[in-house]
């Protein structure tokens, strides 16, 4: 059945998870209804922006900045179930609360940048997967990038067999992007006391190192996914008490420390086969397609191939998710709905005409981070207001220590996304 957002959800407790809230189940059929929707999130974290960061900043600095990684994971797990509390405890999702909170004039503002953020989403997760064709084929950009266009669609077609089928579809293709940085990290040699010290070791190496950090914590925690994992968990199973809907969220906090552990660990394998190949050998690698070459010329074809194929995959998935949230966004500032399929063959056109103007796909990708950047205070600063409100979230509202950690998250964020576009326009 479809909500009002025209993502696929459930309109009732399934048998499955009702039993699992009444204690009839145990073991992991008691957590089976409740995975998913952090799995859709999830792959905002692993679009193609994260390909270009991490990799510039693994052949730049070596291991060192693993532990921004492991720490915008961290962050992305708090900000992610804040999102997906907001749904479970109040049915509806965070563009939905702000128009019932805001002024008028608010809301449509902030829709107005959500649609920016989207476009800019777009461009890198379709420019992504265009590339990937282009490197796996050498078929023409142009070209690639239209059949990367009926692929996006030809996702998008498994809402319609229903959210499991939408979950399932997206948990493969990450887990596709799994293996294949895997096979990667085991043929690269990296390092392991280097690793470690760079998890655990905190540190800058002048300027263009804390810029590369501030990219880094940019491409990871994506306000796209802010406003998606919101309006996954509002109906997609419905709490009748608090006491259900304590369960609910209980549930969902196990599903989004897997989808996130996934994908931290996928960013961080990109950043250790950078650093392990290309700093190792004195190369700053910054595009894309030249990671690609150097990938089959110190590995062999098949890491070259396997790179091409992650990138594709999440290029294709991730433009999946970015279309669902861009209607998110305007369901709920504007309470206006577009059909998805028309909103994708809207939102297509940018990054085409760019593709077809010749700018160099990974310097597009850059420029959309710059986007999502500035976006990231305005998703990220209402939902931090709404679930520290009683009044919105009843008995599912914030404590005290959350709401401060996720106050200084905020903050530590936004100072991060200042530095950046500062740096990004005044040098």
């Amino acid at each position: 059945m479809k909500n009002n957002n025209g993502l696929l959800q459930e309109s009732a407790l399934s048998h499955s998870a009702q039993a699992a809230l009444d204690g009839q189940t145990s073991g992991i059929r008691k957590v089976l209804p409740f995975l998913g929707p952090a799995f859709i999130a999830a792959i905002a974290y692993i679009d193609p922006g994260n390909f270009a960061t991490n990799i510039t900043a693994g052949s730049t600095y070596g291991y060192m900045l693993l532990w921004v990684i492991l720490l915008s994971n961290l962050m992305a797990m708090l900000i992610q179930s804040l999102s997906a509390k907001l749904g479970i405890a109040t049915g509806k999702n965070l563009p939905e609360i702000a128009r019932q909170e805001f002024p008028k004039p608010v809301s449509y503002g902030l829709w107005i940048q959500g649609e920016l953020v989207i476009m800019a989403t777009d461009l890198a997760e379709f420019i992504g997967a265009a590339l990937g064709i282009y490197l796996l084929f050498g078929i023409p950009m142009l070209q690639s990038a239209l059949i990367a266009a009926v692929g996006s669609f030809a996702i998008l077609e498994l809402q319609r067999r229903g959210v499991r089928s939408l979950e399932a579809g997206i948990a493969g293709m990450l887990m596709i992007v799994v293996v294949s940085f895997a096979v990667q990290t085991f043929y690269a040699h990296p390092d392991v006391p280097s690793i470690l010290t760079g998890f655990i070791t905190p540190q800058f190496q002048g300027t263009n190192s804390i810029l590369l950090a501030a990219g880094i914590l940019g491409a990871t925690v994506m306000p796209h996914a802010i406003y998606l994992h919101s309006a996954l968990t509002q109906r997609r199973v419905i709490g009748k008490t608090d006491t259900e809907r304590k369960k609910i969220y209980q549930f969902e906090k196990i599903d989004i420390v897997i989808a996130m552990v996934i994908a931290g660990a996928i960013n961080a394998s990109m950043l250790i086969i950078s650093a392990a190949l290309f700093f190792k050998h004195g190369m700053i690698i910054e595009d894309l397609d030249i990671a690609y070459e150097q990938f089959g010329h110190l590995i062999g074809p098949g890491s070259a191939i396997l790179f091409g194929i992650g990138l594709l995959i999440a290029g294709l998935s991730s433009s999946s998710v970015g279309t669902m949230s861009g209607d998110v966004i305007m369901q709920g500032y504007i309470n206006f709905r577009i059909p998805i399929y028309i909103r994708r063959l809207i939102t297509m056109i940018p990054p085409l005409a760019i593709i077809a103007c010749g700018v160099n796909p990974t310097t597009a990708l850059v420029v959309s981070q710059v986007v999502l950047s500035f976006g990231i205070a305005f998703a990220l600063v209402p939902l931090i207001m709404f679930t520290s409100s009683k009044r919105i979230m009843g008995s599912l509202v914030n404590r005290r220590l959350v709401t401060g950690l996720a106050w200084i998250i905020a903050g530590l964020i936004i100072v991060l996304n200042l530095y950046l576009l500062g740096q990004t326009f005044l040098g």
